[in-house]
């Protein structure tokens, strides 16, 4: 069955059209303005079918980044420490005769075409699915629910760390004095 109907993908190009846009850089002929972040036309699509159709699995891993800021080093740093036991040698490793983009497909530009397909290729995909993303972070709604921070994990990792580093001794404190 398929998600979109023809009014559907007649309404969803009617919203993109009704965006605010001005010139865009390269290949995009125009950036639009959505939820307070311009976006390429090259990807609008994408960012608008992923907020609507994407559902985010609890084992999911994004690589969120910024474009242009090294993001196909990052996934291809990802992509080897999550498949470290599927590819324990570097003799035959995807990373050899694969682009990091193809192992760490973008979402915004999979869902920007043929999008009942796409979604179901990331229905089949094996989990974890490891994706990249370009989205600004409050723009990640459905992605966002899941993610699961601990800013007392990261202060105790820094409580220990910071000590253990400084150059010239200083007062111990309390964790509690610390974290105040």
């Amino acid at each position: 069955m398929a998600l979109t109907s023809e009014k559907q993908i007649n309404e969803e190009n009617e919203f993109i059209l009704s965006l605010p846009r001005t010139i865009g850089l390269a290949a995009a002929s125009h950036l639009h303005l959505f939820q307070e972040f311009w976006y390429p036309s090259t990807v609008i699509q994408g960012v608008y079918n992923f907020q609507k159709y994407f559902h985010a699995k609890d084992n999911d891993v994004f690589v969120a980044s910024f474009p242009k800021s090294g993001t196909t080093w990052l996934k291809a740093l990802t992509f080897a420490i999550l498949n470290h036991q599927r590819f324990p040698s570097f003799e035959n490793h995807p990373l050899l005769t694969s682009n990091p983009h193809e192992l760490v497909p973008p979402l915004e530009f999979i869902l920007s075409r043929d999008l009942d397909d796409q979604i179901l290729n990331l229905s089949n995909m094996s989990e974890p699915r490891l994706l990249g993303i370009h989205t600004p972070f409050p723009s990640l709604p459905k992605v966002r629910q899941r993610i699961k921070l601990n800013p007392f994990d990261t202060f105790v990792s820094a409580w220990e760390f910071f000590p253990k580093i400084k150059s010239v001794p200083l007062p111990t404190l309390a964790m509690e004095e610390a974290f105040e």
